[in-house]
């Protein structure tokens, strides 16, 4: 057990969704409690393994109101997390720091940016804070190509991302199959790797979309030190051959980085950070969530050179 200066206290919104396990489990790693959770659905005997102490509602009115009564009786709730559907982030996150809580939310933060300049209001009212998960920023070997870089000074590189994780038809019938409560492939499967470029290679400028659809989008952009073609599927069609059930691919200047092993622990990493007053918050967040944004919205451009190769049957090149 990671010992802190108090154990925490925490509440648990979106307890039957799939990362909320790796969420009750750093919060016990790191020596906190969780107190209640939140879920309109109620699978959720993983707490089991975690927290079976824990209160659990599927209304969300009679979770507040929990909440309000530790509060009143002098054991208010120090962290909420958040791991429900990406549109109802912001909704949650005003609900903790409103209850008295800092938030710890998963990615996205929100959808849109303008929706962060709301969050900071709050924060500066109530004194409370937002952290993001953005683990990737953690991962061993994404903070060793960043210090590459940076120590390689002001040259460009040439990158190719692509991510393809398969999805069932049950996708499309979920929240994450509508893109008003998703933002689509390019923010609910690509948010984190784009602010993963930006943290490496710099602030992202030019940013181009090549194509997307309801499984696939796919573009170019500029960030800082490098020049970046991407393809995000969720499609088992866009896997290569002999790729598995997922294929996670990064190429720097033609040579592959590998970073494919070491995401077990970056929650409990990512937690340790935030108890240690390292997290991230919507200054880090801010230029990946306009990207995402603004990728909504565009409207797909003719591609002319830049584009990633598992994209180039989508974009007829």
């Amino acid at each position: 057990m990671h010992p802190l200066s108090k154990p925490l206290t925490y509440a648990l919104v979106g307890a039957a969704g799939y990362v909320a396990p790796r969420h009750m489990k750093a919060m016990k790693a790191t020596g906190g409690a969780l107190r209640v959770a939140y879920d309109p659905h109620d699978a959720v005997g993983v707490i089991d393994q975690h927290f079976p102490e824990a209160e659990f509602f599927t209304e969300f009115e009679r979770y507040d109101r929990h909440v309000s009564k530790l509060a009143m009786g002098g054991e208010p709730i120090d962290r909420v997390a958040i791991c429900s559907p990406n549109y109802l982030h912001d909704a949650h996150v005003r609900h903790a720091l409103r209850a008295g809580a800092d938030a710890i939310c998963e990615k996205p933060l929100v959808l849109n940016p303008w929706n962060l300049d709301t969050i900071a209001d709050i924060e500066a009212r109530t004194g409370r804070r937002v952290d993001t998960i953005l683990q990737l920023r953690l991962h061993p070997s994404v903070v060793a190509l960043a210090e590459r870089i940076r120590a390689a000074g002001d040259r460009a590189h040439d990158v190719e991302l692509c991510y393809v994780t398969p999805r069932g038809r049950w996708y499309h019938r979920s929240w994450k199959g509508d893109v008003a409560k998703s933002g689509g492939v390019a923010t609910n499967i690509g948010v984190h790797f784009f602010d993963m470029l930006g943290f490496v290679f710099g602030k992202v400028g030019l940013s181009v979309l090549h194509h997307a659809d309801a499984e696939r989008a796919a573009g170019y952009l500029e960030a800082g030190r490098a020049r970046v073609s991407w393809f995000l599927s969720i499609d088992r069609a866009d896997l290569p051959p002999g790729a598995g059930n997922t294929y996670r691919a990064v190429r720097v200047d033609g040579a592959d980085f590998e970073f494919s092993e070491g995401f077990t622990d970056l929650h409990t990493r990512s937690y340790e950070e935030i108890a240690a007053g390292r997290g991230f918050g919507i200054a880090e967040v801010r230029p990946s969530i306009e990207m995402v944004s603004a990728l909504r919205t565009a409207t797909p451009a003719p591609a002319r050179g830049h584009v990633h190769p598992q994209a180039r049957r989508h974009v007829g090149v």
